[in-house]
């Protein structure tokens, strides 16, 4: 009987992709928090930061879904990506139309564009996790059920 090697992210790795989460999410509330001006431009920022959020996740799955074969209809694939790229430029348009220190909004930029980056990461690191335990399962079930036909 043949096994298999499965493959799984380390402890390190798991640790290092939450913390740089967790630290971009701190980094993106502490600049909204003290964010300048009107507190519609704030809230603006806050909705902006969560629709990106989530449409980062929703991306990351559906091309995970969808990385052997298409299981997604097209009017999900336009709704995905066009989530996604509305998000993103909505949120570009009203952290560039703000009227702010450049410096202030280059923090929000970056600590905005560090959040969507780790955000992948960790869908992807997730992901990897859930397919690994599926893996084992599987294998263990093989190897169960082989012992009991040699019994």
């Amino acid at each position: 009987m043949q096994t298999t090697s499965i493959r799984h992210d380390t402890k390190a790795w798991k640790m290092q992709v939450w913390v740089s989460f967790f630290a971009a999410a701190f980094l993106c509330a502490v600049g909204l928090a003290w964010l300048p001006g009107r507190d519609l431009d704030r809230a603006f920022m806050v909705m902006g930061y969560m629709f990106c959020l989530s449409a980062a996740f929703a991306l990351a799955k559906f091309i995970r879904d969808n990385a052997a074969r298409p299981v997604d209809t097209p009017l999900w694939r336009l709704v995905v990506w066009g989530g996604f790229f509305l998000a993103m430029a909505l949120t570009g348009w009203g952290l560039v139309q703000m009227e702010i220190n450049p410096a202030y909004r280059a923090f929000l930029g970056v600590s905005w564009l560090f959040l969507i980056s780790t955000c992948f990461t960790l869908a992807k690191t997730l992901r990897d996790a859930h397919e690994t335990l599926l893996a084992e399962t599987a294998q263990t079930r093989g190897s169960t059920c082989a012992s009991c036909e040699r019994g």
